[in-house]
């Protein structure tokens, strides 16, 4: 039923869709339905949910992507991410999730509460290389955050509204890395380094 329903919604949207039609899909009553789900709200909840837990890739896939090479491992996650966000599927998904945040905040929260293991998993990796190839990221979770926000939508603009050129992904894959790891780098500039480059004032005596 929930697949029927995911399908009905994300083909047409919520106000569109309705109970009577996905029942009828799979040949079932519209008091069948509401004996499991109390609104057509709730069946919308669980179907975007299911919908969710399909597109995000488990964190054993990243995992496997790190290497002793923090820029390496950031391009494997990031190519993980890729797919996670610009299949057909999933862009529709989050299409839907964004138009309907205001009415049903539930499925937004549930979206966001998807990528928690992943950031924390960046987040860790980024903690571990600090004092390497880092310099101290002082909150390693928010960088994360960062990252799969800055990846998503980077590669969300490259197939906005035609086909998917991977080639234009992979190039939009490295640069935005590269973006995101200068950006750590250059955070060596400390409050000490920042006020011994400001000059003093001088009072006239």
């Amino acid at each position: 039923m929930l697949d029927a329903a995911l399908t009905m919604f994300l083909e047409k949207g919520f106000e569109l869709a309705s109970v009577e039609a996905i029942a009828q899909s799979i040949s079932m009553t519209k008091r069948t339905v509401y004996r499991r789900y109390k609104d057509k709200r709730s069946l919308f909840r669980e179907s975007v949910q299911l919908g969710i837990d399909r597109s995000i890739a488990p964190t054993d896939s990243m995992k496997a992507a790190v290497t002793d090479d923090l820029e390496a491992s950031l391009l494997k996650i990031a190519r993980i991410r890729v797919v996670e966000t610009v299949s057909p599927d999933a862009l529709r998904l989050q299409r839907i999730i964004n138009a309907e945040s205001l009415r049903i905040p539930e499925v937004l929260r549930a979206y966001e509460e998807a990528a928690l293991p992943a950031i924390r998993f960046i987040a860790d990796l980024i903690q571990a290389h600090q004092g390497r190839d880092l310099a101290m990221v002082h909150d390693p979770e928010f960088a994360a955050r960062a990252f799969i926000g800055m990846i998503a939508a980077t590669n969300r603009l490259v197939v906005l509204g035609k086909a998917v050129d991977n080639r234009l992904l992979e190039s939009s894959v490295e640069k935005g890395v590269q973006l995101f790891l200068n950006g750590l780098r250059n955070s060596r500039l400390d409050a000490t380094t920042t006020r011994s480059t400001v000059p003093r004032s001088t009072s006239s005596k």
